[in-house]
């Protein structure tokens, strides 16, 4: 008997509708009815174990086939199966009503709309008809003396339903392919949006005579199964030629929310050019997207590896939904699991975590910049690296310089390279004093020392190439000029006109007589600010990296070459201080072109004179 009616709802058109607004990508049918296969396989085996099904569970596939010349693509499951009864309740019914419920809201709305509706439709059948001019249903129930049933509709309002002779229970869901449609009959497409969906369910899925899933993934598994061999294994199978990762951290809650995952921390060294959308999201393993910024903490999203929740609230067309408690729960959740991994790293081999920190410090100063809750974790195991290559903790650190590099002020000078190279002969005269010098050459550097000016009591950060010595750790005893102050005015003078350049700011300094005659240095404020600029500061730092740069040019007053040109007639004084000015560009590395030409001619002049 057949049985033909009309779904009841106001709208006719609302298939185009939902082809239109309910999905931006219709690759996603096949995970839809997929997923809904394996539901009703996994809830024939759960009343198998409770003893509420007492048949012969048998061989428990989904089944994908494409017929191209039928135009046909069947996917087959044994599970639950349907009676006629069922098929008009939850596919006329139910999904339907939740169908009116969404055009009425959303049919005026632009795509952005859909959004902001929660899940709570069931309209994953419905996604056949983006692909589908016509769907069949042809079900037959697991529970005893039922009929088979059989449900078609051409994707308009109307349906038909009639008894058929079907030897097997479970579902059988046919899409006769739209003309708009043919790349899904292609083997090759369905087998891409297959691996990449339903690479983890936990179902057998086969296609085309082979089975495309792992059912049982590791992240599903308990940690004390595991070794490192299959935790490594599987990551070369997410991310195929990538080096190993350095180590991993395995999630595993059921409260108050359920969370499953692997989390690996690649070798990034020290790139901010990383690849973002390598944290895989599944709910129920499966796949709903690679982007996942709030689910994720920012800073971690320089992890990879996968991320499973059936607690992440998803929106019909199951992308999640960011403002909602349950993800900041999860959020929060993983942040202090990466944190505790960190400090237990730390702990139990620190001389190993040394080892990883060129690859691990990016992690570790970009969360603390980005969450003060880790921030208070990782202060304990944050690491800092002196130029000789001695790393220390920041309390380490500062009982390592508190006594000599405390300045008159009662502040411990911090001072540190951002290369050790170019600022080599800097770092040299403060090594020469008995200061030590850090380096901190990292792209996040100049925020990090920014934050670390804020958090710690009485420090302060001076690049070595910021002063004189003497002038970055201010002593209450001070160095005697050997000039008299008209010759410091004249000395002042000679410099200013034999160099010319309003960018230079000449002064006269009494330093020791074996520092160089003359240093150049860069106000730490102004160069502070340009690097923090330069690495995306934004906002109100575009000023300063739009500022010329600004250069103290300080004269030694106690070195012989003073006395020199001081005493030098006009010409020959203007070519002393414009060489011993150029020395000081040449320490810097700023010496270059048509200066750099006349640099060593007259270099060679002075040697044959």
């Amino acid at each position: 008997m057949q049985e033909k009616g009309s779904i009841s709802i106001h709208t006719e058109n609302i298939f185009p509708i939902i082809k239109k607004f309910l999905y931006s990508d219709h690759e996603i049918f096949l995970r839809e009815l997929v997923s809904n296969a394996v539901d009703a396989t996994q809830k024939l085996k759960s009343l198998g174990q409770l003893g509420e099904f007492k048949g012969e569970l048998g061989e428990l596939k989904v089944k994908v086939s494409v017929n191209k010349e039928a135009r046909t693509i069947t996917i087959s499951d044994r599970g639950l199966g349907m009676t006629a009864e069922e098929i008009k309740k939850y596919i006329n019914q139910i999904a339907f009503s939740g169908a009116t419920e969404f055009v009425e809201q959303y049919k005026e709305k632009d795509t952005a709309a859909k959004d902001q509706i929660i899940g709570q439709f069931g309209l994953g059948f419905y996604s056949a008809f983006m692909v589908a001019d016509n769907v069949e249903i042809f079900s037959k129930s697991y529970k005893d003396n039922t009929e088979g049933a059989h449900w078609t509709c051409d994707g308009s309002t109307e349906f038909s339903l009639e008894t058929t002779d079907k030897a097997d229970r479970g579902t059988d869901v046919v899409l006769h392919v739209a003309a708009d449609s043919d790349e899904f009959l292609e083997p090759a497409r369905l087998r891409t949006i297959l691996t990449k969906y339903c690479k983890f369910l936990p179902i057998e899925i086969e296609f085309e005579g082979e089975v495309i899933n792992q059912t049982q993934p590791i992240w599903a598994k308990q940690p004390s199964e595991l070794t490192d061999e299959d935790y490594t294994k599987f990551y070369q199978e997410l991310y195929p030629f990538s080096e190993p990762p350095l180590f991993w951290i395995h999630l595993n809650v059921d409260y108050p929310f359920n969370l499953t995952g692997i989390l690996y921390f690649p070798k990034v060294k020290d790139e901010l050019q990383f690849s973002r959308n390598k944290i895989q999201l599944y709910s129920r393993q499966v796949f709903i997207t690679d982007e996942v910024k709030d689910v994720v903490p920012e800073f971690l999203m320089l992890l990879h590896g996968v991320i499973d929740s059936p607690d992440i609230p998803l929106n019909v067309s199951r992308s999640f939904l960011q403002a909602d408690a349950a993800v900041k729960k999860i959020n929060t959740y993983i942040t202090k699991k990466v944190a505790d991994k960190l400090a237990e790293l730390y702990r139990k081999d620190r001389a190993g975590f040394e080892e990883k920190w060129s690859d691990i410090g990016l992690f570790v100063k970009y969360g603390m910049l980005s969450d003060d809750k880790f921030y208070d974790k990782a202060k304990d195991f944050v690491l800092l690296q002196n130029t000789a290559g001695k790393f220390f903790t920041l309390s380490e650190y500062q009982e390592f310089v508190q006594a000599n590099q405390k300045d008159k002020n009662e502040q411990t000078v911090v001072l540190y390279t951002t290369d050790a190279e170019a600022q080599h002969g800097f770092v040299q005269a403060a090594l020469d004093r008995g200061y030590d010098v850090l380096k901190l050459d990292a792209v996040l550097d100049s925020h990090f020392i920014g934050q670390l000016e804020q958090k710690l009591e009485k420090v302060t950060f001076k690049r070595v190439d910021a002063d004189t010595i003497g002038k970055l750790i201010e002593k209450e005893e001070t160095t005697e000029s050997v000039l008299s102050d008209d010759d410091k005015t004249k000395l002042q003078e000679l410099f200013s006109k034999a160099i010319s350049n309003p960018q230079m700011h000449v002064q006269v300094e009494a330093l020791s007589p074996q520092d160089a005659p003359v240093i150049i240095t860069v106000p730490e404020f102004m160069r502070r600010m340009k690097d923090m600029q330069r690495a995306g500061g934004g906002g109100g730092m575009q000023m300063f990296g739009s500022l010329p740069d600004s250069y103290t040019v300080s004269v030694n007053a106690n070195h012989p070459v003073a006395q020199r040109v001081l005493s030098a007639e006009d010409e020959a004084s203007q070519k002393l201080a414009r060489q011993a000015f150029d020395l000081a560009l040449l320490a810097q590395g700023l010496l270059k072109g048509e200066a750099l030409t006349a640099f060593v001619k007259r270099s060679a002049d002075l040697l044959t004179a």
